[in-house]
This record gives C-alpha cells, sequence and structure tokens, in this order.
C-alpha cells in the first residue's frame, strides 16, 4: 500500500512517483534498532563522563564525539533533509 501520484495536467507525458508517507518510510523493527543504537551511543557519552578528571580531558572529547554522533547520524543521514520540495 504505497501513496502514488500522476502528474496528468502535464499533457501527454504523464509521469508518477511514489511519495514517501512515515507510513512506508521504515519497518518498525528498523525504527526499534536505529533508536537502540542511537540511545546507546548517547548514554556511552553519559557514562563517558564519569571518568573525566582535571588531568585526563580524553573522556569529555569521547563524550562529545559520542554526543554529537548521536544527534548528527539521525538527523542527516537517516532523517528527511532531503524532502523540503515533497510538500
Amino acid at each position: 500500500m504505497s501513496s502514488k501520484i500522476t502528474a496528468s495536467s502535464q499533457g501527454s507525458s504523464a509521469q508518477e512517483g511514489t511519495i514517501q508517507t512515515p507510513q512506508n518510510e521504515n519497518k518498525l523493527g528498523t525504527s526499534i534498532l536505529l533508536f537502540v543504537v542511537m540511545i546507546a551511543l548517547f548514554l556511552g557519552s553519559v557514562y563517558s563522563l564519569s571518568f573525566l578528571t582535571l588531568d585526563n580531558p580524553w573522556p569529555m572529547a569521547v563524550c562529545l564525539g559520542l554526543f554529537a554522533l548521536a544527534f548528527w547520524i539521525p538527523q542527516s543521514i537517516l532523517g528527511r533533509s532531503d524532502s523540503a520540495g515533497e510538500h
């Protein structure tokens, strides 16, 4: 069950495409798996702060890196950043 759009006002050349809707973007299992991976990145960044001392700044660097990945991956790679002109 996918949504179809037909451009019949173009004359004789009718173009047909599929519109991405939230119902057909990805499956529930994929969404749960992606959520688990991203929450693990986020919780790993919070856990790395337990090793932070004034002598060792690397846990903060790890925290910032994991935290950035936990938000950058879903918003830019997995997100719909290329769908500005769909609706």
